[in-house]
């Protein structure tokens, strides 16, 4: 069985006091809120946190200027489809006139034919 040391507790606590009084002492030491380094430091801060909400409100910019571009883009495209659509529908309604017309001479043609020979 190992040797029981009494001090061990006292060598604990006097360590713990040592880093409380370093804690405090490390507090103490800092520079107050008007010291012109703190206040260096917090005034470029400031002007990172500016910086990045610029570039931030920029790619935003950019980003809807990119999505209105894509959407007119889109809408151009779907205007021009339904442009081609709709040429499309007319020259097959005027085909289907021509073709109707067509067939409509030949009737005539035939039944013209027809009477001539029931004529003759």
């Amino acid at each position: 069985m190992g040797q029981f040391k009494a001090n061990q507790l006292v060598d604990r606590l006097e360590a713990a006091a040592k880093a409380r009084q370093a804690t405090v002492a490390r507090f103490r030491s800092r520079p107050s809120a008007d010291d012109p380094i703190v206040l260096a430091r917090q005034s470029a801060r400031h002007a990172v946190i500016h910086a990045r909400e610029v570039r931030i409100n920029e790619r935003e910019a950019a980003r809807f200027a990119a999505e209105a571009q894509r959407e007119a883009e889109a809408l151009a495209e779907r205007e021009q489809q339904e442009a081609e659509r709709a040429r499309q529908a007319a020259e097959k309604v005027v085909r289907q006139a021509a073709l109707a017309a067509e067939q409509k001479a030949a009737r005539d043609a035939r039944f013209a034919a027809r009477k001539a020979r029931a004529r003759r």
